[in-house]
């Protein structure tokens, strides 16, 4: 009788840390995640910076001033911070507008709405807030119908209708997802699914959109910068890495676990956890981060 083999899955409750950034002047982008972003200061030390809503950091910034725009590489492509409703992005709409902050796109996904910039350094962030699931298109509808549609700021800015600027988010912003750019969506299914553990939610030839407990996406990757691109070479602004975070010690060991008999090294972090590095050297840290109660994406 032949056994049945399950493939590796993460947990539902899986969450994203802080995505961790490298730009070339910290007090410069400082400014711009504040001003523009309207981020709260947490941490700010002579080469790191961390800020976020108050109570959970979403971004980390690292200095190195000799570090060179991102080429025709793997590396980043945007990192998502997903606001807690549609109020809020709409306030960041709001903000962005204030402070003449220009855009480089605005999309509706059906999944979520989605404002597209970069920081001073051409950093891609999206600025997004989810619809309820229950309004979700399938991936099918999602990835077959011609693409996302342009974004409603009319309806979107009516959500605040008559509300001023406000210089600063409310309490609820997180790390909603990060989409890279990488060399052969095989490999990276091969990584991201097969030894990491996310399933997949959508797919298109060129792109694929992984994630746990049937979100759309907590990691997406790309060949859009062409198949077979390499790593970036070290002093490349972009991605420091990014990070998850799974709801307890014996989670983390199973993850562990699995990139061990891939083959994969680790490097075990000092607060606990591990990091790895992807078949582009895109470090990702899994860590033991039990969710707080009520918490869920």
């Amino acid at each position: 009788m032949n056994a049945t083999v399950t493939a590796p899955v993460l947990p539902a409750t899986l969450r994203l840390g802080p995505v961790e950034l490298i730009v070339t002047q910290l007090d410069r982008a400082v400014t711009w995640y504040t001003t523009a972003l309207g981020l709260r200061v947490h941490r700010h030390e002579a080469t790191v910076a961390e800020l976020g809503d108050g109570d959970v950091a979403s971004v980390v910034l690292h200095e190195d001033p000799v570090a060179r725009p991102a080429g025709r590489t793997a590396g980043l492509y945007h990192v998502a911070l997903l606001h807690p409703d549609r109020a809020e992005l709409a306030r960041a709409a709001l903000r962005l507008s204030a402070v003449r902050v220009p855009i480089q796109g605005a999309s509706d996904h059906g999944t979520h709405e989605a404002i597209y910039l970069a920081d001073p350094d051409g950093n891609g962030i999206e600025l997004a807030a989810d619809r309820p699931r229950a309004q979700w298109p399938t991936p099918e509808e999602e990835f077959g119908g011609g693409g996302p549609r342009p974004l409603d700021f009319d309806a979107l800015l009516g959500v605040v209708a008559g509300e001023a600027p406000a210089a600063r988010i409310r309490r609820g912003l997180r790390v909603g997802h990060v989409h890279l750019h990488v060399g052969s969506v095989a490999e990276g299914l091969a990584f991201y699914r097969d030894v990491l553990g996310m399933e997949v939610w959508g797919q298109m030839p060129t792109a694929a959109f992984v994630s746990a407990g049937g979100y759309h996406h907590h990691l997406a990757f790309n060949v859009w910068r062409g198949a077979g691109v390499p790593a970036a070479p070290a002093h490349t602004v972009g991605l420091h890495h990014w990070t998850i975070e799974l709801p307890g010690a014996a989670e983390v060991e199973a993850v562990r676990a699995r990139m061990r008999a891939a083959g994969v090294a680790l490097e075990e972090l000092a607060g606990g956890g591990f990091a790895v590095r992807d078949p582009w050297d895109i470090a990702v840290h899994v860590v033991d981060a039990p969710a707080p109660a009520g918490a869920a994406l």
